[in-house]
């Protein structure tokens, strides 16, 4: 049995996401090493074993966990490239392949270590390279042993390895624990009056082991802050135990020794801050107006995917099923993507259109180009020579083009599709006065009338604004006010149609939604809390007429479909997350907000009393928020825009993208339990208020 530490590498590459490629690299090159990554990403380094080397071929068989994971950052000709010829689902028929070695991917659940067993009987494959997400235990493992002694296939198991890969990672600097079954680890499953002691103790165990898998793979042991009386506590606790249990044992530790080992590359300490979700409700409720957000938000994309209907007339054959178009938006892969993904909607709208016209401009390039090589007329030979130099010219940048040409047909599919959302559901005005409420600004409208336009969102953007209402304090959202604005989305609510306003996929009960207003007002009474929201508000008057100056350009059979919606400028500011994270990364003393978060040192052996554990003094330059109940991509584009922003920051670069820690300046991680849209959270709310 194996224990995998992680080989970080050095360089540009050293992000958790490289990191992370790296170790599923090596797990298919059958926990060989493998060439380390560069700069320039995967492909300059995925090509097997080594440059010369052919890889080993073999089949990849992944449980929907390990699916979750590798998704995200191998794409198929990748998983070729490495040896894989087939990957497939672990509980799926699969036909025999006696010649041929397996790789094992998955967790060690009941479920997928019996359905192991009965591939071990049956000889399905040559070889069995079996590697667990997380740690699998001693009792499981002896089962997993009677279990190829049953089928006499203990001299095929090649080898059983903990690979510590218990997260997925969306992003170089954002990873979520769960994706499929993330439910399990939701804001309202941890909140739940009616659940059981042992049920939130395997819950904080999961959490703990998935950030214990993040340092492992970091390889690099924190310290740990978090605020006290919560959840974010209780799993803090727990991975301070996990990390002081392996580091004491130096023979068997994941952070120490020599060779392949990653702490021996990690110079300076990050720091993990642990925060709760009650810290900041609204923030998951907050209509968003970054492409990121908007795009995961309103279209829901999952896994760095979207999948947009399909536009014309059906097939015989389409009209059977679905009518979607997926799109892969990988930040490697696609600069305008990389560039954009963090910038407001206009500027996005902006850029395609820029994009669009310079496309046009190469386009005209080729045409002329053709019309030149025309053969009617006889040619000299001056003429044949400067028609082949522009030839190799054009054909040197044609996949460039190409490859531009496929960026903007998708981004201006999802700009396009976003704008018609936008317009429908009038978001860029409920944006404007979410901004407003945040900020403790006054409303150009006032809520009553905002609830009653039936042009102004759906029912659960209505529900949405009023819930930011409420927690900002707003005094149109209180006592005597609130109960009229509820009967007014009550009446709402009975209506034939209202549920068919759903945004959350399906239909949906929208008076049973109505409960999240009541859990909220019982939280706040228990809790006093309300969001720590600090600025906000949109620029200037947080509107500039319509869009059709800076969205005329985008245009699709003639019609401006972008016109209508608002030019909305972000005012920069530092929701509660962002904040607290710049205050603890300073380090500096005297902080009120922070003075009371607990310490936790677990390289600190004998440190028996907390208040006397001697604490770093100097400023972190790496940090790692990560939200217990939940997260959203608002939260995390405000991360990025806080390092990018920071004094100690040496990042330049241009549009609003994320990612990368940039120059030698500070690197901030954001993680959560999982990545929700706004109406996901609403519905969470709605069944905590149905529970209490």
């Amino acid at each position: 049995m194996m224990k995998q530490s992680q080989n970080p590498g050095t360089g540009p590459g050293n992000s958790l996401r490289s990191r992370k490629i790296e170790s599923i690299r090596r797990m298919l090159n059958l926990n060989a090493p493998t060439a380390r990554l560069t700069s320039a990403g995967l492909s300059s380094a995925a090509g097997g074993p080594t440059d010369s080397e052919e890889p080993q071929w073999k089949v990849l068989i992944y449980d929907r966990s390990g699916q979750d994971m590798i998704s995200p950052l191998l794409t198929v000709k990748d998983l070729r490239d490495l040896g894989v010829t087939l990957h497939l689902p672990l509980h799926s028929d699969r036909e025999p392949l006696s010649d041929v070695a397996a790789v094992y991917f998955m967790n060690p659940s009941e479920e997928n270590l019996q359905r192991l067993g009965r591939d071990l009987a049956a000889g399905l494959y040559e070889s069995y390279h079996l590697n667990f997400i997380s740690q699998i235990s001693r009792s499981k493992l002896e089962d997993l042993a009677q279990a190829a002694i049953g089928g006499n296939a203990v001299g095929q198991i090649s080898r059983v390895v903990d690979q510590y890969t218990d997260f997925i990672c969306l992003e170089e600097d954002l990873f979520v624990l769960r994706h499929h079954s993330a439910d399990s680890l939701s804001y309202k499953a941890l909140n739940r009056p009616d659940s059981s002691d042992e049920a939130m103790e395997a819950m904080l165990n999961e959490i703990a082991g998935g950030l214990f898998s993040v340092c492992v793979t970091l390889g690099a042991v924190p310290v740990i802050r978090c605020p006290a009386g919560n959840a974010a506590e209780a799993v803090a606790a727990k991975l301070d135990k996990k990390l002081r249990d392996n580091l004491r044992d130096a023979r068997n530790s994941l952070f120490t020794g020599g060779g392949d080992s990653a702490a021996q590359y990690s110079f300076q300490r990050p720091l993990l801050l642990l925060l709760d979700r009650s810290l900041d409700l609204a923030t998951m409720l907050h209509h968003p107006w970054t492409y990121q957000a908007l795009v995961h938000d309103v279209l829901g994309s999952r896994l760095n995917r979207v999948e947009l209907p399909q536009s014309g007339p059906p097939s015989h054959q389409q009209q059977q099923q679905k009518r979607t178009t997926a799109y892969d938006l990988l930040a490697e892969e696609d600069n305008f993507w990389s560039a954009q993904r963090g910038a407001p909607f206009p500027e996005v709208a902006d850029a395609v259109k820029r994009n669009l016209e310079k496309y046009k401009q190469e386009e005209e390039k080729v045409g002329r180009l053709k019309r030149s090589m025309g053969f009617d007329a006889e040619l000299d030979d001056k003429t044949v020579t400067d028609t082949m130099s522009v030839l190799n010219s054009a054909m040197s940048d044609l996949p460039a083009l190409l490859a531009m040409k496929r960026s903007l047909d998708m981004h201006t599919n999802v700009a396009t599709c976003l704008a018609e959302k936008i317009k429908a559901r009038q978001l860029d005005l409920l944006f404007e006065l979410e901004e407003k409420l945040l900020a403790k600004q006054s409303l150009d409208r006032p809520l009553v009338d905002v609830l009653a336009d039936p042009e102004a969102g759906s029912f659960e953007d209505k529900l949405r604004l009023l819930l930011v209402a409420v927690l900002s304090d707003c005094p149109q959202a209180s006592g005597a006010e609130l109960d009229e604005l509820l009967s007014q989305l009550n009446r709402l609510a009975s209506e034939p149609s209202a549920a068919l306003s759903s945004e959350s996929g399906g239909l949906v009960d929208c008076a049973g939604l109505l409960k999240a207003a009541a859990y909220l007002r019982k939280w706040r009474a228990l809790s006093g809390g309300g969001s720590y929201y600090v600025g906000g508000g949109s620029g200037g008057s947080g509107a500039s007429g319509s869009g059709s100056g800076w969205l005329g350009g985008l245009s699709k059979g003639g019609s401006f479909l972008m016109e209508g919606v608002r030019n909305l400028v972000l005012r920069k500011h530092n929701l509660p997350a962002a904040r607290i994270a710049d205050c603890l990364m300073e380090n500096r003393a005297g902080q009120a907000e922070v003075e009371e978060y607990r310490y936790f040192d677990p390289k600190l052996h004998r440190v028996t009393d907390p208040s006397q554990i001697p604490r770093q003094k100097q400023p972190f330059q790496e940090a790692i928020v990560f939200v217990v109940g939940g997260g959203n991509y608002i939260e995390y584009q405000n991360l990025v825009d806080l390092r990018r922003t920071s004094k100690s920051s040496g990042v330049t670069g241009a549009g609003g993208g994320g990612g990368g820690s940039g120059g030698g300046g500070r690197r901030i991680t954001y993680g959560s339990t999982q990545l929700v849209t706004g109406c996901q959270f609403l519905l969470q709310l709605a069944e905590l208020g149905q529970l209490t």
